[in-house]
């Protein structure tokens, strides 16, 4: 079932499962509000077991970098906002990986990482990236980091 975040009540459905369900829970406000605020999208999301496509595309491009992610995804989405594509995949350690992919400009491509305030850096991504610290009254101290996408999706 699909579920529109509420960046204004926060809640933790479809993330408590996650060690880190309360900061999980204000990481996806956080960019749920980035979107309404910026786009007026509202920001919406699946369980990642019907959102398979998503997340498959989100995990091929990481290849790019050899990247699997060990932890289990709990919810999906994507969406278009002009010629930007977002897919978004929330795990249950409390990463969320997000995929920019602006459909008309190959310079406009990326993958970002962002872990919620608690997590440890997951071994996959702990040797590859330096992660910038953000503050967000939603999700606390976001650490992020990110990659340009290379390839063709």
């Amino acid at each position: 079932m699909a579920y529109v975040v509420d960046f204004k009540n926060v809640s933790t459905v479809g993330l408590e499962s996650s060690p880190v369900v309360d900061a999980l829970a204000g990481l996806r406000a956080n960019e749920a509000r980035y979107f309404k605020n910026k786009y007026d999208h509202d920001f919406t999301v699946e369980p990642a077991s019907k959102a398979k496509k998503v997340v498959d595309l989100v995990h091929k491009v990481l290849l790019e970098r050899d990247i699997v992610i060990e932890s289990r995804p709990l919810e999906a989405t994507q969406f278009q906002v002009d010629t930007l594509r977002f897919s978004y995949v929330f795990y249950e350690s409390g990463l969320s990986i997000n995929l920019m992919y602006d459909l008309e400009d190959p310079k406009k491509r990326a993958v970002g990482f962002k872990l919620s305030e608690g997590m440890d850096v997951p071994a996959e991504l702990d040797a590859k990236f330096k992660f910038a610290r953000q503050k967000s009254k939603l999700a606390g101290t976001i650490r992020g980091s990110y990659f340009v996408v290379k390839g063709q999706y």
